[in-house]
């Protein structure tokens, strides 16, 4: 299936080439990190889950007319995904205010957000990963006026699928950071992966602000409980994604 020629490795997910032309597999791993590597550590068996959750998202996305890089999943921790150049871009939907936007603002925790705050950060650990206005973003070179429009309109529209979506899971999507890449026909498409790792979600069904998260603040914020966070997104999602 694929040649063990290791591409690249990054904090989460290994990327191996294959034999097929413009075909990659990426392998997800167990390695967490929190605030630009600062803090490391470990959640068992988090990559095969997040693998497992972002198949089911890129299928219902791909099923409501959103191109990804996503191919199959041919295995635990594999999914097969279309070379694509990432965008040095981070793409982050806000729904309610929460982490830096709360710290940069004094937004309370929760302020709903209408509309949604569509954001873009520079992919740049040696810099912070620093939130770009539109302006900087031009003058960098990171995106065309034509790509930026279509960036925030895909960022809007996965939004409205994935709240949707979760909202039936009885998860609230507070926000979440997607990737985008330019294939061989300079077409952009979602990458990298969506799961706990890159949304916060809230359990619609705890009024405890602790004990309501379901995402990688656990790990973040040492609230422990994290495999099962993890696992109890994934089984919420598996009973409502068959329905309609």
């Amino acid at each position: 299936m694929y040649s063990r020629q290791k591409l690249y490795e990054g904090k989460a997910k290994i990327i191996y080439a294959t034999d097929e032309p413009g075909v990659l597999l990426a392998y997800f791993k167990d390695d967490a990190t929190a605030f630009n590597a600062q803090k490391r550590g470990e959640i068992v068996d988090k990559g095969r889950i997040n693998c497992e959750i972002s198949t089911h998202l890129f299928r219902l996305l791909e099923a409501k007319g959103i191109a990804t890089h996503w191919i199959d999943s041919p295995g635990e921790r594999q999914m097969r995904v279309r070379a694509v150049e990432i965008t040095p871009l981070e793409v982050v939907v806000r729904n309610m205010a929460a982490g830096s936007l709360c710290r940069q603002t004094g937004l309370a925790l929760g302020t709903p957000l209408k509309p949604p705050l569509v954001e873009f950060y520079f992919k740049n650990d040696a810099l912070g990963d620093p939130l770009l206005t539109r302006d900087r973003l031009l003058i960098m070179g990171l995106a065309t006026e034509e790509q930026l429009s279509q960036l925030i309109r895909l960022a809007k529209e996965i939004n409205v699928i994935l709240s949707g979506f979760f909202q039936q899971c009885g998860i609230t999507l507070v926000d979440f950071k997607v990737e985008f890449g330019l294939d061989a026909q300079q077409h952009l498409l979602l990458a990298d992966e969506i799961s706990p790792d890159t949304c916060r979600l809230w359990n619609q069904s705890e009024a405890d602000i602790n004990r309501r998260i379901l995402d990688k603040d656990r790990f973040r914020q040492d609230l422990g409980n994290v495999e099962q966070a993890y696992q109890q997104v994934l089984a919420r999602i598996l009973t409502h994604i068959s329905q309609p």
